[in-house]
């Protein structure tokens, strides 16, 4: 092959390339460090999308956006720190890693997206606020070639989903709650945001106690909004409400850590509380013997945002994943296995 003729080449296509993609504003030297604020996205430079080798045809990982649903919960903040550092083992130091809270406000997270957009972003990981209301800022960003992968939970219109197996961790949960009741109780929901894996594990638990006549759900629509303030508000209600309770499900550990902290300031100690994560609160309150919190379905925020990451940047390379949702299973810890595992 005629090297001149490669070399002409390509200081042709250099041209036509610069002519196209404009002028770079010298923000790719820049070090961007993960930014957790609520209200703030990442604006990077256009010249961090992904980059084609001109000898291989490969792309190169540049840059990363992460919308977590909420970053007052350690579940979110730990995948973050992973989706940074999975990405940067990929790419090297000068992938650009930005990471935002939605607050699950849907037209706040339709803008994040918008902002990855714009800011050519290469891989961008949703933790969906609404998993239909997200849908056209997703088609806006897939269209501008952009990969978007869904995280924890579902979003219409991705190119993937990674999310733990959020029917089975209700199924587990509340089997244990049923199989504790000896089929027979009184039994409430601390529910939280309306999102994919939140209605998931709810659905599970209740298709799971359904099969017990005997079981009967005092509560099941009261939104803790998956925290450990809304939790503790939302128990302090319904021990209000219902002088008698066997148990709690709670759909995620902090709303469930604020529910044995209404419970403690009630001083009621007739029930149990059963959560979903894995968190290191509720690892540590499921130690405490003389505690109410008895169980969690522990999921792998670590192992989710890697394997996030992981298919983003195989999509770049034009590797698809065999199935485009990835369930990673649940393991149930409870007072008598939790002196073995250490949760996240």
């Amino acid at each position: 092959m005629n090297v001149k003729r490669i070399a002409i080449a390509a200081s042709i296509l250099g041209i036509l390339s610069g002519t196209l993609i404009g002028c770079s504003n010298g923000a790719q030297n820049d070090k961007t460090a993960t930014n957790t604020d609520t209200n703030t996205t990442t604006k990077t430079a256009s010249n961090t999308s992904a980059q084609t080798n001109t000898a291989t045809g490969d792309k190169k990982l540049r840059s990363v956006a992460f919308t977590a649903g909420d970053l007052s919960n350690p579940f979110f903040v730990l995948m973050g720190k992973e989706i940074e550092a999975e990405a940067k083992r990929i790419g090297g130091n000068d992938v650009k890693v930005s990471v935002v809270s939605s607050a699950y406000d849907l037209n706040q997270q339709a803008n994040q997206i918008e902002n990855f957009t714009a800011s050519n972003t290469d891989v961008i990981i949703l933790n969906a606020a609404d998993k239909t209301g997200i849908k056209p800022a997703v088609e806006k960003a897939k269209q501008a070639g952009r990969i978007v992968v869904a995280v924890d939970t579902g979003a219409e219109g991705v190119d993937a989903t990674v999310t733990t197996n959020n029917v089975q961790a209700g199924e587990v949960a509340c089997k244990y709650i049923a199989d504790r009741l000896k089929g027979k109780g009184d039994v409430v929901i601390v529910n939280g945001p309306q999102v994919e894996s939140v209605i998931q594990r709810v659905n599970g638990c209740e298709n799971v106690l359904s099969k017990y006549p005997g079981i009967k759900i005092l509560s099941k629509n009261q939104n803790a909004e998956g925290s450990r303030d809304g939790g503790l508000r939302v128990m302090t209600d319904l021990l209000t409400t219902f002088p008698k309770i066997d148990a709690v499900f709670a759909i995620n550990d902090p709303s469930g850590v604020g529910a044995e902290l209404a419970a403690t300031q009630a001083q009621r100690k007739e029930f149990f509380i059963v959560g979903v994560d894995g968190a290191p609160e509720a690892i540590k309150a499921i130690a405490n013997k003389d505690g109410i919190y008895a169980a969690t379905a522990t999921q792998n925020p670590r192992g989710m945002a890697k394997e996030a990451v992981d298919v983003g940047n195989n999509i770049l390379h034009g590797k698809k994943p065999a199935n485009s949702t990835i369930l990673i299973p649940v393991k149930l810890i409870t007072k008598d296995n939790v002196a073995t595992e250490q949760g996240w």
